[in-house]
């Protein structure tokens, strides 16, 4: 049987034109299978790793199919014809930078909502019209209450992760989305499994779906090597930890909490190896600056807690190192499907301190994983092989002071606070009062004012002016 490509699989000349500019000219075994079911407009539920293509699995078919109903110029405001579900802000901002050139080439638009910042730009988006939307769904509903947003005219609906929305909880939000639909539309699911109730999303809303599995639901990725680094104390571990991070490759650390991942994102950067961190305290702006750090490759290191284990898809990760091991073995695969992605070849440490060891092994047990523990320094030659070429030192940009006090005040304000506290003792002189016109200010006694309303001290003396930094040493 002769190899497939994108035109054999019936993809549209403009799509395959937009894919071959990006370098994409083979499709992934993913595409393969599902790509001439979905142009056809069938009910599809894939079952693949993440990594495996199935972004433009979906994206593909959504803008082949809507550009035939779009030819008639039938865009409204708030009713969109495509939508795509995503678990996290991440992935549904990624899965738009994929589908964005798409939907270009028809003079498609395509618009990203979720939370965590104003919906005033999103309801503009909206308002204007859009062809495809690309959400959250606890957004999505949000505004779909407000009536800024309507589905009776989609036609293509895809949920993406949709294990991942499950383990979120999103399941009861997802099925009312999907009741508001038009029960005839086109629905294509994608899940790495199809526990806690994704069966029941399948049965309720795919109709005569065809199943394309490319792997194992649990299966690790082929081209990913494992390895457990036993360490013997805290002092060893932040030794392997930095030793791991100074290679010139990307590589994502994982932290299982949020102060954790910032802390050790600081202490790389302050060592020489420039890091950013991704946990749920970012605003959308910090991760979005954050995560575009690490994908055009000005920063290397990604310091995450498991909020990025399913949105970060950044190719050529050739490291993870669960600098924390996580407490499941989803969890396990899902980070570690970081690396090893599209068809390239990755490595997974796993940290290890000796109270940690009977966990691991279960857990590793669950996963299907099957590596051998190897007690390490820094210094070992298994870890060397993993650092690779180690990057030049990169001199840590100076941090901001805090202005005294502890405050986090800048510009004016800051400038403004200081000189207040500089003059707040109690010997420094006060300006004195003007009226609107220009002239002193009088109290009742006829005596020039300050602008506290005094005069001076209790006796009516006026005091001396002492320099602003004396009077703020007297009154500490």
């Amino acid at each position: 049987m002769s190899e497939q490509t994108f035109r054999t699989l019936g993809v549209p000349t403009p799509l395959q034109t937009v894919l071959a500019k990006q370098g994409i000219d083979s499709p992934f075994p993913i595409q393969v299978d599902t790509l001439p079911d979905t142009l056809a407009g069938k009910d599809v539920l894939g079952r693949g790793k993440t990594g495996s293509g199935k972004t433009l699995a979906f994206c593909l078919p959504m803008v082949a199919r809507l550009s035939g109903s779009l030819a008639g110029g039938r865009r409204r405001p708030g009713r969109p014809l495509g939508l795509i579900l995503a678990p996290t802000r991440e992935l549904a901002t990624q899965i738009t930078a994929t589908l964005e050139p798409l939907a270009s080439a028809y003079g498609m638009r395509a618009t990203t909502i979720f939370g965590g910042i104003s919906q005033n730009r999103q309801v503009a988006a909206l308002k204007e019209g859009v062809d495809i939307v690309v959400a959250t769904p606890g957004r999505l509903e949000d505004l779909m209450k407000q009536g800024f947003l309507h589905l009776d005219a989609i036609e293509i609906t895809v949920l993406d992760e949709a294990d991942h929305m499950a383990d979120l909880g999103f399941l009861p939000i997802v099925t009312r989305i999907l009741n508001a639909t038009p029960a005839g539309g086109q629905r294509l699911l994608f899940s790495a499994t199809l526990d806690n109730g994704v069966d029941k999303l399948v049965n309720k809303f795919l109709v005569n779906e065809v199943l394309h599995s490319v792997d194992e639901a649990n299966s690790p990725v082929a081209a990913m090597t494992h390895h457990v680094f036993e360490v013997q104390s805290a002092e060893a571990k932040k030794q392997l930890i930095h030793a791991l991070a100074s290679g010139t490759g990307r590589r994502i650390l994982f932290m299982r909490t949020k102060h954790h991942a910032k802390k050790l994102a600081r202490e790389l950067t302050e060592s020489g190896i420039p890091a950013v961190d991704l946990h749920g305290n970012l605003s959308q702006p910090q991760r979005d600056r954050n995560l575009e750090a690490f994908s055009n490759g000005s920063v290397k290191v990604l310091v995450a807690t498991d909020v990025a284990a399913r949105g970060v898809h950044v190719d050529d990760v050739e490291l993870v190192i669960h600098v924390d091991p996580p407490m499941e073995h989803k969890a396990y695969l899902h980070r570690s499907g970081r690396t090893a992605r599209a068809g390239s070849e990755g490595d997974v440490v796993t940290i290890c301190l000796p109270v940690q060891q009977k966990d691991l092994a279960a857990l590793l047990r669950k996963a299907d994983i099957k590596v051998t523990p190897e007690a390490v320094t820094k210094d070992s030659e298994s870890v060397k092989a993993l650092i690779g070429e180690v990057a030049a030192y990169v001199k840590p940009a100076p941090r901001e002071h805090k202005p005294q006090g502890g405050g986090t005040s800048t510009g004016k304000n800051a400038q403004r606070k200081r000189a207040m506290r500089e003059n707040s003792g109690s010997n420094a002189a006060r300006p004195a009062r003007v009226t609107r016109d220009g002239q002193p200010a009088r109290d009742r006694s006829g005596r020039p004012a300050t602008r506290q309303g005094h005069t001076g001290s209790a006796n009516g003396q006026a005091r001396t002016a002492r320099p602003a930094r004396q009077s703020h040493r007297a009154s500490r």
